[in-house]
């Protein structure tokens, strides 16, 4: 009897049009690869259930969901062969294909394109793969020098062609046209900056006011600027620092726009006394969600002037995700704050220091791990060993550098091969339904999420009585007694999300308590 041999289809396409037809490109590629893998069953071929699909993914990255995913169960060894319908749907990049394809070789891991009968275990194959994508790369870059020329021929005869089109206006017949249910937001956006003098302003008035973007969303003090400061308002289309006439009608007059660019120059000249504050956020650049998602840092302001700091999900930012897909924002403190303390643990425990330091004799040993007892672990501390912190619903995990545990113990440089030391935690991620919010919780502890459930669905049920919804389920007994938990006291309800609250507590007891 053949052994199994476990089959993973991979398809790509690299933009969206067509996917949300009944049968597409992916769609395609796949039933040409099961089809294949199928007249191979007598080698024992068995096709892998699960689906390995990237939907408007260039081929010139490799961070595309699905195929990390895919070499993620490629070291796991889940996966004999990779079958794809041509070779440029796993990579059009050569340097990319040499690193994957070892990958694949240190996890004796084949590849196959069907189309192409190339099979990776070979020398032969693996020539003839490389010759046939350095083509797929040089007519990918000539495309894109052809793709750029255009765009420069169009943008000296004053067409808008690149990116979305600008707010106010619309495209007809591939020239821009004023949308007149659009306009006047850009006219007033323009106007207020005048009047208001400050960005922060003009947010806060447009919020206010209920005007938003053209997809009804607010606008941020980044769509701000770059909207100040388009010269398309002006009639002008402006392409590598050139800028043209337009054939489109300007919608804001060119002393308005003169004056805007002259208080934005204002507002962001720093005296020889200020100093623009560099971002204090102790993890930027090194925290990431279970797909690879950044989360950079960010703040907002409350009424009462109180500031609120996250670390927000550039994957649902860019709208590559939607907040049912991923962890949308997180607490700066708190996440920041749990890390610290667990690393500030971590390097004062004794077994796990020594074993950074095992190169080391006995006597220095011991010295070390002393003078490590007396050390004072702080903010720099935790940058320099920390490499990087994914999260998902469920855990965290802390990717820590070999080498720079090292240097902090012994302050000496290693030379040996950096590798990470991976520290992970069970830590619940709980959805606010509202605001598709998040919210760090506790570990370890009784964590209900009943009770955790029961007050999200209390306030829930509040905010829909203030909005004058009258509901066959609002007016239920379990309801109305569920809106009473918005009156918790704080500590409690801090309790009971992270987890630390009575283990016997239920969703009885908090309704009839007395507060």
């Amino acid at each position: 009897m053949n052994k199994i041999i476990r089959c993973a289809i991979y398809t790509r396409k690299s933009n969206e049009e067509g996917l949300e037809q009944n049968f597409n490109s992916l769609d395609a590629q796949r039933e040409s690869c099961e089809a294949y893998i199928k007249s191979q069953v007598h080698e024992g071929w068995k096709i892998i259930p699960k689906h390995y699909d990237d939907g408007g993914f260039s081929g010139g990255t490799l961070n595309r969901p699905a195929f990390q995913q895919l070499l993620q169960d490629i070291k796991q060894d889940k996966v004999d062969i990779v079958v794809v319908y041509k070779v440029d749907r796993l990579t059009r990049s050569l340097m990319d294909f040499s690193k994957i394809v070892e990958v694949f070789d240190s996890h004796s891991t084949s590849f196959v394109s069907i189309t192409q009968h190339f099979n990776t275990t070979t020398s032969m194959g693996r020539l003839t793969l490389n010759i046939l994508l350095s083509f797929a790369q040089f007519e990918r870059e000539v495309t894109g020098e052809r793709i750029r020329d255009k765009f420069a021929a169009s943008a000296k005869k004053g067409l808008w062609i690149t990116g979305a089109t600008p707010l106010g206006y619309k495209k007809d017949n591939g020239a821009l046209v004023e949308d007149t249910e659009q306009s006047w937001k850009i006219q007033t956006i323009f106007g207020k900056y005048l009047e208001l003098k400050s960005v922060a302003k003009l947010k806060f008035y447009l919020d206010e006011n209920e005007v938003h973007t053209r997809s009804d969303k607010k606008f941020s003090k980044g769509n701000l600027y770059h909207l100040l400061s388009n010269k398309v308002y002006i009639g002008k289309i402006t392409k590598d620092n050139n800028i043209y006439e337009g054939k489109h009608d300007a919608i804001i007059s060119t002393e308005i726009f003169n004056q805007v660019q002259k208080l934005l120059q204002a507002n962001s000249i720093c005296t020889p006394t200020t100093k623009r504050k560099s971002s204090n956020a102790l993890l930027q650049g090194k925290i990431f969600d279970d797909k690879g998602n950044y989360f950079s840092p960010s703040r907002s302001t409350g009424r009462s002037g109180k500031i609120y700091n996250y670390y927000i999900n550039q994957g649902i930012k860019q709208g590559k995700y939607d907040k049912t897909q991923c962890i949308t924002r997180i607490p700066a403190k708190r996440i920041e704050d749990f890390i610290f303390n667990e690393l500030n643990t971590f390097i004062h425990n004794t077994k796990s220091m020594q074993k950074i330091i095992a190169n080391k004799p006995l006597n220095i040993q011991a010295k070390l791990l002393t003078n490590l007892q007396n050390f004072e672990f702080n903010r720099d501390s935790m940058r320099n060993i920390l490499s990087k912190v994914i999260i998902d619903n469920n855990c965290t995990e802390l990717l820590l550098s070999k080498n720079k545990l090292y240097e902090l113990i012994t302050s000496e440089t290693s030379f040996s091969k950096d590798e990470n030391i991976s520290l992970k935690f069970n830590i619940k991620i709980t959805q606010c339904s509202q605001k598709g919010n998040t919210m760090l919780m506790g570990l370890g502890g009784n964590y209900n999420q009943t009770l955790v459930n029961a007050i999200i669905k209390g306030f829930y049920y509040n905010k829909l009585i203030l909005e004058g919804k009258t509901t066959a389920e609002l007016q239920t007994r379990n309801a109305r007694r569920l809106r009473k938990l918005r009156f918790l006291p704080p500590k409690l309800i801090e309790q009971i999300f992270t987890g630390t609250q009575d283990a016997d507590l239920t969703v009885e007891k908090l309704c009839n308590l007395k507060y």
